[in-house]
């Protein structure tokens, strides 16, 4: 037995993923520019400038691009359109509780409710499209009718002008006229390209035309799946609107009147602010595993930034990195006393995944806590691990990153990177690099050609405390860096040298220097 479509009331915002960029870039975003959303080559959303140079949904990217030149394509980003539409959905439900999103920038909610306690539907529809207006969303559009698939394409039928009232960006399809609404609209309205494609080459182009085949037939034709999409296009959308449940909320702040000047002040009022995040999480069976804190002070100067932890964050822990984070930002973002902490789980995990063994703490666990106890002593970066970049050089490829926080290397690894030096690498990298003396063995210095090549065979080197002779050497190997740029172009010749010790070497010749880069340990 079907149900009975459930009569519905969607909003929609045209171009979501442009208003998400908008949103999110607020002023460093030129509004009136072409702007499109790419992804996979093709443009996903488009700003109604780059509309009306010819650009459409669906276009391939270089296409696009021929018709309008000045073009700016961004990225495509669920979690940035997804993070925007949150707020929207907020901002609805002050009015209207109950909001399911059916993705970013569509949310459908039951007619019912709103349109007894407005006065009517169409009337629901203008007070909620005057909310989001408040929000600078001038363009939202509503449809109401039975069902949500009908009332998005009714939302979609609204064609307001610029300025246009409220009542212009209202569609409503009256209670048992789904399927003639439906009818006329293109088979493509369909989200299926397989089966639009089957039914476009069996002649069936409008909704109308599907919807008056043969249930029977169908299911014997496209089994089931296909029988739901022939429901969809008679007008019959069972699909209850199911209000989505708001998230707990687990962020917490502090605020500060008169504002505090000093970080051992900051750092012992927010104790209990650390506490309560904690303990909320903990209450739900969560741990923190990223952090979010915001520092703002009385003249509009705000730091924010995410940390991470090894393990999970405890209240000690987040109050270490308010006081980290407020040092480091006194003098640059912030200038003034702090009047506001705020904290907020950015990443949450199960508990259970985090509890301690059943014989006790493990040796990596108690190697977290005393560096942990270190670190709180000496600061953020009083405790750094070792991590492997990207470069040229070893004094690149080597990144000391702070306890706790995630290796980010501001050059990628996986890159090329020619000339840089294949494995093994030394063990001791030389930083500053010891200026050091190769000498041939009638002690004359030894140099690199134009073309690359020694001017004689290394005998000896020397450096401060050192002296040994030669007793291997392999190289040269150039390094060429920006050879376009004459101000920060680098030249380079790398050799390595076995002494008489049997210590190997790794000496760099840049600009009539020899230097020691590293020792092979």
């Amino acid at each position: 037995m079907h149900q009975t479509p459930v009569r519905t009331l969607l909003v929609w915002v045209p171009d979501w993923p442009i208003a998400a960029l908008a949103r999110e870039r607020g002023s460093t975003l030129d509004a009136g520019a072409p702007i499109a959303i790419e992804r996979a080559g093709g443009i996903v959303a488009c700003s109604a400038a780059a509309r009306a140079s010819g650009v459409r949904r669906g276009q391939r990217r270089r296409d696009a691009q021929a018709r309008c030149p000045g073009l700016r394509l961004v990225s495509s980003d669920e979690g940035r359109d997804n993070r925007g539409f949150l707020p929207v959905v907020d901002r609805i439900e002050r009015l209207a509780p109950g909001v399911q999103i059916m993705r970013a920038g569509i949310g459908a909610l039951r007619a019912r409710g709103p349109s007894r306690y407005y006065g009517g539907e169409s009337e629901a529809a203008r007070v909620l499209l005057d909310e989001l207006a408040a929000i600078d969303l001038t363009d939202a559009r509503v449809g109401i009718a039975d069902g949500p698939f009908t009332a998005e394409h009714a939302a979609r039928r609204t064609r307001p002008g610029p300025g246009a009232e409220p009542a212009a960006r209202v569609h409503a399809v009256e209670p048992g006229a789904a399927a003639s609404f439906l009818a006329p609209l293109s088979i493509r309205t369909i989200d299926d390209a397989e089966l639009v494609g089957l039914l476009a080459r069996l002649g069936v182009q409008t909704l109308g035309d599907f919807a008056a085949l043969a249930e029977d037939r169908v299911r014997e034709r496209f089994s089931e799946h296909g029988v739901r999409l022939h429901r969809l296009a008679r007008g019959l959308d069972a699909r209850p609107v199911t209000a989505r449940v708001p998230p707990p909320e687990h962020e917490r702040e502090v605020a500060f009147e008169p504002p505090l000047e000093l970080v051992d002040q900051v750092g012992f009022a927010v104790r209990i602010t650390a506490d309560d995040f904690v303990d909320t999480l903990a209450a739900r069976g969560l741990v923190c595993t990223e952090l979010r804190v915001e520092l703002r002070d009385d003249r509009g100067g705000r730091s924010e930034r995410v940390w991470l932890h090894p393990t999970t964050f405890d209240a000690a822990a987040v109050v270490d990195r308010v006081r980290w984070q407020l040092e480091a930002a006194v003098d640059a973002e912030l200038r003034s006393g702090i009047t506001l902490v705020r904290l907020e789980p950015e990443a949450v995990d199960a508990a259970s995944h985090h509890e301690p063994g059943l014989f006790g703490q493990g040796p990596g666990e108690r190697v977290h806590h005393a560096l942990s106890r270190v670190q709180a002593l000496l600061g953020h970066r009083g405790v750094v691990t070792p991590a492997i970049g990207g470069g040229r050089w070893l004094a690149e490829r080597q990144v000391l990153v702070p306890w706790g926080d995630r290796a980010a290397p501001a050059r990628e690894r996986s890159q090329p990177w020619p000339g840089s030096l294949p494995a093994p690498h030394p063990t001791t990298v030389f930083f500053p690099q010891p200026e050091m003396r190769v000498t041939s063995a009638d002690g004359a210095a030894v140099t690199v050609d134009e073309r690359g090549r020694l001017s004689a065979a290394p005998a000896a080197i020397a450096g401060t405390g050192i002296h040994r002779a030669v007793a291997g050497w392999a190289g040269p190997w150039g390094v060429r860096e920006r050879e376009w740029d004459p101000e920060r172009r680098r030249e380079a010749h790398r050799v390595q040298i076995v002494d008489d010790t049997q210590v190997a070497w790794l000496l760099v010749l840049e600009g009539g220097t020899w230097r020691a880069e590293g020792r092979y340990d």
